[in-house]
């Protein structure tokens, strides 16, 4: 068999793979489970996942990227190769890859994926940036000469990029987002209920009863956790009401994220944006209420992709259509800037 055309959508929290003819084929948390005494690698992805806080002291899950970016090389490099792997364990040739980047990643910080990616095992690899994958994921008509905004938000950023003749007219990138919010609910129920609960805690009560927006229906939930007064195991009941208060102020940074990239934005283009809408995509933007937040700030409606949480690594897949001319133009690896 050949060697496999792969696009990853390097997310902070989530990486999804996509092999070309056959779609998305991975779907795995970004984590990775070491023993620090013999320093090996025991487990990635949802494995690692479920030891997350479960782990006895010689043994920690970590996530290697942090805010979009790798924030331990050694490690993300083992991950990219055990994706890789995982991908296309029946082919002998080395595969070309694509992975996503953040609107706003430095020079370093692309050389860093780059490099990452070819000792894992890849032989050409470009890089694409995320919100330009949403918006070719979610099936938007980007080559026109006709603006577009979309706000990608993930695990570790919400980027925002404005698009037109299937290029980036402008962008930014905030280190707000699915992790950011987690931590907001972690400190409101330390500060109000002197519990503290985990991470996975977190995330689930944000999936389950999160909101941005006053919502009509009031959601409750039981959970569980430490109490900071007894040091007891302790279980409260909370209501989505309440856990809005939190979870605004993590959105409202993002809304003046968008609210800045439009006042940066050409008055044409502008004008496309306010007809065509905000395109959002990345599993941040399922938290019930958030298109209505930012439709209600903005002036500008918004509403929430089909398949907001593939919407990357569908746009990343598409791209390797274009591998062949950037293999030939550049034997190096190169931003993916146009179509």
């Amino acid at each position: 068999m050949l060697g496999h055309d792969i696009g990853i959508d390097l997310g902070t929290a989530t990486v999804l793979v996509f092999v070309k003819g056959k779609g998305i084929v991975l779907k795995e948390p970004s984590v990775v489970a070491i023993d620090k005494v013999r320093n090996k690698v025991l487990a990635v992805g949802e494995e690692a996942r479920k030891m997350v806080g479960r782990t006895p002291g010689n043994i920690v899950a970590v996530r290697p990227l942090k805010d979009g970016v790798i924030s331990d090389y050694e490690v993300t490099e083992k991950m990219i190769k055990y994706f890789i792997n995982k991908a296309a364990k029946n082919s002998y040739f080395k595969p070309r890859v694509i992975i996503c980047v953040p609107s706003g990643v430095t020079e370093v910080e692309e050389m860093a994926v780059e490099e990452a990616a070819k000792n894992a095992g890849a032989k050409f690899v470009s890089l694409i940036e995320e919100p330009k994958a949403a918006a070719i994921g979610a099936g938007l008509d980007v080559y026109k000469p006709n603006g577009n905004i979309v706000l990608d938000v993930g695990g570790g950023t919400a980027d925002i990029a404005v698009l037109s003749l299937g290029d980036v007219v402008l962008s930014d990138s905030v280190k707000m987002a699915g992790d950011r919010f987690d931590e907001s609910i972690i400190r409101y129920l330390k500060k109000k209920y002197n519990l503290l609960i985990g991470e996975r805690t977190a995330e689930a009560i944000k999936v389950e009863i999160g909101c941005v927006y006053p919502q009509a229906e009031v959601k409750t939930m039981v959970i569980k956790g430490r109490s900071l007064n007894t040091g007891l195991p302790q279980s409260i009941e909370i209501r989505s009401d309440e856990i809005m208060e939190p979870l605004q102020e993590c959105a409202l940074t993002i809304v003046d994220a968008v609210h800045n990239v439009l006042e940066r934005t050409p008055p044409e283009l502008v004008g496309d944006i306010y007809q065509n809408g905000i395109c959002m995509t990345g599993g941040g933007s399922l938290i019930c209420g958030f298109d209505q937040l930012i439709s209600q700030k903005i002036g500008i409606r918004a509403y929430v992709a089909e398949d907001a949480v593939s919407c990357v690594a569908i746009g990343t897949g598409k791209a390797l259509d274009y591998l062949d001319k950037l293999e030939s133009s550049s034997r190096s690896s190169k931003r993916f800037r146009s179509f």
